[in-house]
């Protein structure tokens, strides 16, 4: 796996990092963040729509992205899709 550094949060401090990076094989956005609190991640479980189970496979988790990082996930987004990386 090649990862590629993205961004990460720019209100970052010393402890808790927010960070996304871009598997440049895969093309996968993965995501650093925080774990969702109990009430946002019950709600996600909650959840019905066309092709999403109730619950939360053991595979997956829930977490909240600031939203002052939307740019930074854009970016990792349009890196994803270029094509020169299929």
């Amino acid at each position: 796996m090649a990862l590629r550094f993205i961004g990460i949060d720019p209100n970052t401090g010393t402890g808790e990092s927010p960070t996304v990076w871009v598997d440049d094989k895969t093309r996968d956005v993965i995501i650093q963040s925080w774990k969702a609190d109990p009430e946002l991640e019950a709600e996600c479980a909650a959840f019905e729509v066309p092709g999403h189970a109730v619950g939360i496979p053991e595979s997956e988790a829930v977490v909240r992205i600031p939203a002052h990082m939307a740019a930074i996930l854009r970016k990792a987004c349009d890196a994803a899709d270029r094509s020169d990386l299929r």
